[in-house]
């Protein structure tokens, strides 16, 4: 008897359907995180990230009810859907986690982010680095002879696009508080 010569997964009324069903494409998500306000709670959600090889690009953490000791954390990541499905699983399942919404998928959302931007200059580029500035509506919030400290605040992509021009005029530091994110409406 002669072999069946059929290639993996060559049809999707197998048995045994080999092809992957799944994305492979990279997605950025941002996860907003409710959680008791205790000590310990932000090491354990930050541990189920290092402890899988899931990557954080932006973190930002504050007490949101004193009342209630809650706190939100959210989480900007990269992964696929199916690595995003699981970090909100594994999410759901640690004790003090009360909730745990993906704002990329459930609707709109708003996220700001807050930048200082230092940039030494004189001459054209300091006249420049002013004039880009109030375009960005930026605000200079130190000033010296020689350098300013502009204070943006906005997308994570206006903060991206206003570093992109200063370099070249003299940037020397950036501090980035991370993203703060809410869904829109009134839910």
């Amino acid at each position: 008897m002669a072999a069946l010569k059929i290639k993996k997964g060559s049809t999707s009324h197998s048995a045994y359907n080999l092809r992957p069903n799944f994305s492979d494409t990279q997605e950025a998500h941002t996860l907003a995180v409710l959680v008791d306000n205790e000590p310990g709670v932000l090491a354990r959600v930050i541990g189920l990230f290092s402890g899988r090889g899931y990557n954080i690009e932006s973190l930002t953490v504050a007490e949101v009810d004193h009342t209630g000791k809650l706190s939100r954390i959210t989480v900007v990541t990269t992964g696929t859907p199916q690595v995003i499905e699981q970090i909100k699983a594994q999410l759901g399942r640690i004790v003090p986690v009360h909730d745990v919404h993906d704002l990329t998928v459930e609707g709109p959302s708003v996220e700001r982010e807050l930048a200082l931007f230092k940039v030494a200059g004189t001459g054209d580029k300091r006249v420049e680095a002013l004039r880009l500035a109030d375009i960005f509506r930026a605000n200079a919030v130190d000033s010296t002879l020689e350098s300013f400290v502009f204070e943006l605040t906005g997308a994570p992509e206006k903060i991206d696009a206003f570093a992109e021009l200063m370099r070249p005029l003299g940037l020397i530091e950036v501090a980035r508080t991370g993203v703060a994110a809410l869904s829109r409406g009134a839910e």
